[in-house]
């Protein structure tokens, strides 16, 4: 996968995260950012990592964003590989 691509993915599962309240603050309180401070970092690659991560870190998170996001279940861990600290078991946190 392209980096570009994996990217991409990212920012759906950003989308995806802030379309659901109770996602989003779980996301905000685990990595410990605010909306301002997400919305001024959402282009960076390692907070998309970062993203990924969150997503990554639950089974129902990943099935629900893949399906919302008409993914396969497994390109979520794929884009994780392609950014910053996401090589396979080093899955670097925000």
């Amino acid at each position: 996968m392209k980096r570009d691509r994996a990217e991409t993915i990212a920012l759906l599962a950003l989308a995806h995260i802030a379309g659901d309240e109770t996602l989003l603050h779980e996301f905000m309180r685990e990595s410990g950012m605010d909306a301002t401070t997400l919305q001024q970092a959402a282009g960076d690659p390692a907070v998309l990592g970062g993203v990924l991560d969150f997503i990554l870190g639950d089974d129902s998170r990943v099935t629900a964003f893949a399906a919302a996001a008409g993914l396969k279940p497994e390109e979520p861990m794929r884009a994780r590989f392609e950014l910053p600290g996401g090589t396979p078991g080093d899955q670097g946190a925000l």
